[in-house]
């Protein structure tokens, strides 16, 4: 069993409340959570209304498809036109 552990902070400058970044980031979590099966939550910067990390899971028996897996939903995090991916560490167990 491989259990796969992405981290990753966005930037969402145009936020100019909590509640726009909400928007995002429910949007974010609905569409990665469905479109890759994995576990996702917002984690850290809870308050900060401009940027936001998540953590995700994805448990499988194959470490090469977690890896691969996991970097596609970087691509996507990258590819998101409302937000601006800062950093992110993947770390299988």
């Amino acid at each position: 069993m491989v259990v796969g552990v992405l981290r990753v902070r966005i930037g969402i400058f145009e936020a100019l409340s909590l509640k726009d970044k909400r928007r995002v980031t429910k949007s974010l979590k609905d569409r990665l959570s469905a479109r890759h099966n994995v576990s996702i939550a917002e984690v850290d910067d809870l308050d900060h209304r401009q940027a936001a990390t998540f953590g995700l899971a994805l448990v499988a028996n194959d470490s090469r498809f977690v890896e691969s897996s996991l970097s596609k939903i970087v691509d996507e995090f990258r590819a998101y036109p409302h937000a601006s991916l800062l950093d992110y560490e993947i770390e299988l167990l």
